[in-house]
């Protein structure tokens, strides 16, 4: 007699779990954005706002993909400065003192735009700096400079070079140059010292050594702050305090850290 099959199993069906809904920094890693590229978009209404209390839903990420390239074009991939650096900036590329209120009046001229805030300060996008008219930037530094137009106190002097303060001081003092009885220098001598190749290799070398020590003291700075923290924690699991340490400023510190560590070990560009 034939043994009895066993009956045939039927196959479990596998529950469907469902698209969870997005928070922002989820978001922007779905769409290969970074936060500051987000925070653009939203602002702009590119990312429309979140649907499922303070999440996006998985139809509105759907959607949300659809715009990265447009995205994409319209912020690039550097992130936006404010108007000290985009000064700096302008200052170096078109050989002349840019200060704040000049970037303002760019924006007020309608040939720069302000990209977007960040702490109730206005954003510039590198890309919209570089590709400014230089011609037009020297016409409002010289109109707001005046009679003073062809000379520079140190700190512009600094900014035309793209060069600390410091350096500029003593290397304009190894080459002569002098300024006058209100402590400005000839516009045109400054932008003789970038032309000089040798003095510009002695800036960038001197440069170099101040960006380096001051990462250095930074790591040790950071490193005794984690090294404290660390005790309090330790003394905290120990019972022999009954108050935790803060931890609000860890992670910044942490991150501060892994950036001064990472500019030490860099080698001279």
């Amino acid at each position: 007699m034939p043994a009895p099959t066993k009956p045939t199993a039927k196959p479990t069906a596998r529950p469907t779990t469902k698209p969870a809904a997005l928070n922002a920094r989820d978001l922007a890693a779905e769409l290969g954005l970074t936060s500051w590229q987000l925070r653009l978009a939203r602002a702009d209404g590119m990312i429309p706002e979140a649907d499922l209390d303070g999440r996006w839903s998985p139809e509105l990420v759907r959607s949300c993909v659809e715009r990265v390239p447009d995205m994409l074009a319209a912020y690039g991939d550097r992130p936006p400065i404010g108007a000290v650096r985009a000064a700096a900036l302008l200052s170096t590329r078109a050989g002349i003192d840019v200060e704040r209120a000049d970037v303002e009046t760019l924006v007020t001229r309608g040939v720069l735009q302000v990209i977007g805030n960040y702490r109730g300060k206005p954003l510039y996008l590198r890309r919209d700096l570089e590709e400014l008219d230089d011609a037009t930037v020297v016409e409002v530094v010289t109109a707001r400079k005046g009679v003073l137009h062809d000379t520079v106190d140190g700190h512009g002097a600094a900014r035309v070079l793209g060069w600390p303060k410091a350096v500029f001081d003593l290397i304009a003092a190894r080459s002569g140059l002098t300024a006058d009885r209100l402590g400005r220098y000839p516009l045109d001598g400054v932008r003789a010292l970038a032309a000089d190749p040798e003095l510009s290799e002695q800036a960038r070398q001197k440069a170099h050594a101040a960006a380096l020590a001051k990462a250095r003291r930074d790591e040790n700075r950071h490193e005794e702050t984690l090294r404290d923290w660390l005790q309090r924690c330790a003394a905290y699991l120990d019972r022999a305090t009954e108050r935790p340490p803060d931890a609000t400023q860890v992670a910044r510190t942490l991150r501060a850290l892994i950036t001064a560590r990472r500019q030490t070990a860099e080698p001279p560009s």
